[in-house]
C-alpha cells in the first residue's frame, strides 16, 4: 500500500472526503484494497475527522459570532451593548440602553429614556464605566486593564450593532477619549453576534414585567 502514498500529496483536502470516497479514488488509480484498509492507513496519517468534528464547527462559529478572536476568560474583556424598547401599562414606551459582560452575563444598570439616540448611547456606556470602576474597590478601570510589565492596556471590546446611535461622531468620540474600551460593530444582518445582550433583555422583560 506504500505506493499509494503519493495520493495524499495530491489530495491536500482529503481529510474532509471521508474515507469510502478516498477508497473509491484510490481503486479507481488501479489499486486493489479494501474500505477497512484505506479507513486504517487514513486513522495513522491523521486524515480522519473526529467524530465530533461538526459539534466543534458549531462551537467556531458560536466564537465568531462574538466577534471577537479568542473567548473571554474574565470580566471586563467583552462588552455588549445595545437598546431595547419597553411597553408600560398605560400604552406608553420607554427605550433602555444596556451594557452587559460577555463572561459573566452581569448587567451594569440601565440607562431609562423615551428616546434611543446618541447621546442615550453615550450615556449607557458611561454608567457601565462608572459602575465597573467601582466594583473594582480601588484604582481606575484603565489601571486594572493595565499590564504592569508593559504598561500596555488590554481595552474592553464593546460590541454594539451598526445603529444610527452608535455610528455617530459624539459616541466614536466618547469611545477614543477612553484607552479602555475598544468598539466593534456586528456584520450586517447578523443580530446573533450580540446574543448575550439580547437574552438578557428578553430575561428582564420576562422577570420584571413589560
Amino acid at each position: 500500500m506504500t505506493n499509494t502514498e503519493p495520493l495524499w500529496s495530491r489530495w491536500p483536502a482529503s481529510a474532509l472526503l471521508g474515507h469510502r470516497k478516498i477508497w473509491a479514488m484510490v481503486r479507481h488509480d488501479g489499486h486493489l484494497v479494501s474500505p477497512s484498509m484505506v479507513l486504517r492507513i487514513t486513522a495513522d496519517e491523521g486524515l480522519l475527522l473526529h467524530a465530533d468534528y461538526q459539534k466543534q464547527r458549531r462551537e467556531l462559529t458560536e466564537q465568531r459570532k462574538a466577534d471577537f478572536a479568542a473567548p473571554p476568560t474574565g470580566l471586563n474583556q467583552v462588552w455588549q451593548f445595545d437598546f431595547s424598547e419597553y411597553e408600560t401599562t398605560g400604552g406608553g414606551s420607554w427605550r433602555v440602553a444596556g451594557v452587559a459582560d460577555y463572561y459573566s452575563t452581569y448587567e451594569f444598570g440601565w440607562h431609562w429614556s423615551p428616546t434611543a439616540n446618541q447621546h442615550d448611547a453615550i450615556a449607557g456606556v458611561e454608567r457601565a464605566l462608572a459602575e465597573a470602576e467601582a466594583m473594582l474597590g480601588g484604582g481606575s478601570l484603565v489601571d486594572h486593564l493595565t499590564d504592569p510589565t508593559t504598561g500596555v492596556i488590554f481595552p474592553i471590546t464593546l460590541v454594539t450593532d451598526n445603529g444610527g446611535p452608535f455610528r455617530s461622531f459624539r459616541f466614536e468620540h466618547i469611545i477614543t477619549a477612553h484607552p479602555e474600551l475598544r468598539h466593534v460593530g456586528t456584520r450586517v444582518r447578523t443580530p446573533g453576534q450580540n446574543g448575550v445582550r439580547d437574552r438578557a433583555f428578553q430575561s428582564l422583560k420576562y422577570e420584571r414585567g413589560s
